[in-house]
Formats: C-alpha cells, sequence, structure tokens
C-alpha cells in the first residue's frame, strides 16, 4: 500500500466515566497535614474520584468504552483492536484489555494494555493509529483506565492529594481524511526512579505482597523534567506538520498540574480559554485523563469540526508524547 492511498485514523466517538465518590480537599485536611489553599495553589485540584472498594480498573473502563462505542454508532463485534492504557490493571494476567473485551463481547480482535503511565493513552493512539494507517485494523477502541488509588499512600502529603480514579476511551475508525495528523512519543528511562513505584513481581515483591506498593516521586526535578519535555515535544509536532503555535486551536493536555498545564500553554502562545482544564475535578488520572478531558469538551460543544487539536502528556519512566489532529 502506497502512503498516498493509507488510509487516515480519526475519532468517531468519545466516552468517559468517573467513581461516584468525591475527595475534596476539605476532606484530605482531615486525613494528613495540608490545606485547600496549599493544593489549590500549587497543583489546581479541587476534588478527585476515588474508586469503591468493589470497582476495578476494568469496571471504569467498561463504562467509558461502552458510551464511547454508543456514540460512535457501533458494536462491539466492528472492533478490530482493543488497547487499555493502564498503570493500575486488575490482574498481573490476563491484561485488562482482555477481561474488557469479554465483557464486551468482542470475540477475535487483538486486545492488550499499553504501560506508559501517564503518557499512556497518547502511546495507545500512536499504535491504533499505526494499526490503522497500515490496513491492520479498520476500527479501534482505545481507553485510559486508572485506579491510582490503590497505589497513593495516603499519609504522604506530597503525593496523595495529586491523584484520582477514572476512565476515558475514544474509538477510531479508518477514513479518507484527517483524523489524526500524526504521533510523536518518547522516553528515558535515566531518569525511572524520579517517579515510580519501587515495588512489583520480579522486584521488591516483598513490598508488592504485603500492599505496600506505594507510589514516589521527587516533585521538583519531575515538574523541571515535565515542563523541558512538553515545551519540545510541542516545538517538533509544529515541525513535523510544518505548523506555526497560532494554528492550535485547542490543547488538550495530561491533567497533572495546572502549573505544567499553564507552561505548555505559554510555549504555544495559547490563552488558556483555548486549553481544556479538568483537573481541578479530577486531579491526575494518570492514563485516563487526555480523554476525559477531551471527552469534556466534545460533549460541552468546545471543540468543532475541522478545529486542529494538540494532546500531549509525560509520565513515570520518563515517557512523553504528543497527538495532533484534526476534529472531524
Amino acid at each position: 500500500m502506497t502512503q498516498s492511498n493509507q488510509p487516515f485514523s480519526r475519532i468517531i466517538g468519545t466516552g468517559a466515566y468517573l467513581p461516584a465518590r468525591v475527595l475534596s480537599n476539605a476532606d484530605l485536611e482531615k486525613m494528613v497535614d495540608t490545606t485547600d489553599e496549599w493544593i489549590f495553589t500549587r497543583t489546581g485540584i479541587r476534588e478527585r474520584r476515588i474508586a469503591a472498594e468493589q470497582e476495578s480498573t476494568c469496571d471504569l473502563a467498561e463504562h467509558a468504552a461502552r458510551e464511547a462505542m454508543a456514540n460512535a454508532g457501533i458494536t462491539a463485534q466492528d472492533l478490530d483492536l482493543i488497547l487499555v492504557a493502564t498503570t493500575t490493571p486488575d490482574l498481573v494476567f490476563p491484561s485488562t484489555a482482555c477481561l474488557l473485551q469479554a465483557r464486551l463481547g468482542n470475540q477475535g480482535a487483538p486486545a492488550f494494555d499499553i504501560q506508559a503511565v501517564c503518557t499512556g493513552f497518547v502511546y495507545a493512539l500512536d499504535v491504533a493509529d499505526k494499526f490503522i494507517r497500515t490496513g491492520a485494523a479498520r476500527r479501534a477502541l482505545v481507553i485510559g483506565a486508572e485506579t491510582m488509588s490503590r497505589i497513593v499512600d495516603w499519609q504522604d502529603r506530597s503525593t496523595c492529594v495529586l491523584f484520582g480514579d477514572g476512565a476515558g476511551a475514544v474509538v477510531l475508525e479508518a477514513g479518507d481524511a484527517p483524523g489524526i495528523l500524526s504521533t510523536h512519543i518518547h522516553a528515558d528511562g535515566r531518569y525511572s526512579d524520579l517517579l515510580a513505584v519501587p515495588a512489583g513481581i520480579s522486584c521488591n515483591s516483598a513490598r508488592f505482597k504485603a500492599g505496600e506498593a506505594y507510589l514516589t516521586m521527587k516533585g521538583n526535578p519531575v515538574f523541571r523534567m515535565a515542563v523541558k519535555t512538553l515545551g519540545e515535544i510541542v516545538d517538533e509536532t509544529l515541525s513535523a506538520n510544518r505548523m506555526g503555535r497560532g494554528d492550535i486551536d485547542w490543547l488538550v493536555p495530561h491533567q497533572a498540574n495546572i502549573r505544567i498545564i499553564q507552561a505548555t500553554a505559554d510555549k504555544l502562545g495559547m490563552s488558556m480559554d483555548k486549553v481544556v482544564v479538568t483537573v481541578d475535578h479530577h486531579g491526575n488520572t494518570s492514563g485516563a485523563s487526555i480523554p476525559l478531558a477531551l471527552h469534556s469538551a466534545v460533549r460541552d460543544g468546545r471543540i468543532r469540526s475541522g478545529e486542529t487539536v494538540l494532546m500531549e502528556a509525560f509520565g513515570g519512566g520518563f515517557t512523553w508524547g504528543s497527538v495532533l489532529l484534526k476534529w472531524a
């Protein structure tokens, strides 16, 4: 297949799900030594959602997936690929994607998880886009789903105020017109110790078995690296598409911290009115944050047909990446 005949992939449906329980900054004041003012000033977060004890990552993913498929007007049997971006899978194996596939009633399509932490959804879109462009799939379900509350140390005030649970999903379909214009993904494992859960199956397994597999973060170095790499990915994306900063209509960033979001908007010379911000209500939902934010802006009509949208994320690994698309 020649480049000129290759299809584009475009998003034809979005979905989202947030657990019912709201954990506000005022609630956290009763749990750790912190204040609403301290949290909001430094992060932009007012509240986050916490999965119920019986809710799993797959449960959250299923809700988001079903809404995305309904909005796309398709059934599970129409799917040729199922990807779940998650750092908090239900099980070691099978993958959350396979568990989800069974619930949705799809048989035969490849289904697998992608683990790139907060950049996971961007990585998953990159993979799905390549499946579609090469003709290996016509329709793909891509989900970011997380139960980050399960790996947060609720006694660590530097991290417990940041994270929440949720899921967002999109359906991609092959088409003749863009669609996704380009994807850009990177990683640098030299910085793995700055943001990690230092416990697992084949390393530090005692902590894992004891239920002490908690997220750790060195905040200032992570912040500096995030601002630097996200600035670079903006330049890379614009250059690859021969665009200027003014050509971007909407920024849909990973919802980690309002200061990082503002720094990226400044890099684009973009008013915050053109930046989709949900971090105040969701907190950092890792791989779920971009699809949650995208769904919010699509549902309320902010993002319109023909507009150019830039998604970008940075996460543990370190990983980072971007997706540039023309909204159909």
